[in-house]
């Protein structure tokens, strides 16, 4: 072997073997698990209120996690269970009605849970995350609008990666009467903020 051949296939090699560790942090998706102990997620809803205002409220109890890998996004995984008797409208008398038989009948179905089925990236971290959502006891495909907020490392030494979605959902399509709302009532729109802290 000549020498000109052994530098070639030394650096090939030199170059493999440093390339190595990158490949695999990027082939590796990061697991997150949502901070929701600090208030960094949100889980809001706006229902038209008769056709002449909206009704606004959030769900204060949730939990979940996500994995994500930045260089594969299309890989990303999510699965969120939301404690439905958790809904706050900042009006105690209409939640009480919201949370009864009459609509989500909370203590028959206590819980709604999102578990994502594909992610298609429109680049940047953004696209359609689709998945089921299980609510009032009725399970059915949803696609959420998603857009990555950002990630990096935070002041504790720890590492996070922040999203935005939106979706609407047809009350309907899970079993729930909105007759006695109005038309303008038949859909609900559902905005999240989701941050999340690696594992």
């Amino acid at each position: 072997m000549n020498k000109t051949s052994f530098l070639g296939k030394s650096l090939v090699a030199g170059l493999m073997a440093a390339s190595l560790p990158l490949m695999a942090g990027q082939a590796q998706a990061s697991d997150y698990t949502i901070d929701t102990d600090g208030q960094h997620a949100f889980i809001q809803f706006k229902i038209s209120h008769l056709g002449y205002s909206y009704v606004l409220g959030q769900f204060k109890e949730f939990s979940g996690d996500f994995s994500y890998d930045q260089g594969k996004p299309e890989d990303a995984k999510v699965s969120v269970e939301v404690d439905v008797d958790s809904l706050d409208s900042a009006h105690a008398e209409r939640d009480k009605h919201i949370k009864s038989a009459d609509f989500l009948d909370v203590s028959q179905y206590p819980t709604a849970t999102f578990t994502s089925t594909g992610f298609e990236s429109t680049g940047d971290g953004s696209g359609k995350l689709k998945g089921d959502l299980t609510l009032h006891g009725q399970t059915q495909p949803v696609t959420l609008d998603v857009d990555h907020i950002g990630g990096g490392e935070d002041p504790w030494g720890g590492y996070r990666q922040g999203f935005e979605g939106t979706t609407t959902l047809k009350l309907a399509d899970y079993g729930i009467d909105t007759s006695k709302l109005g038309p303008n009532a038949a859909t609900v729109d559902l905005y999240l903020v989701i941050e999340g802290i690696r594992q």
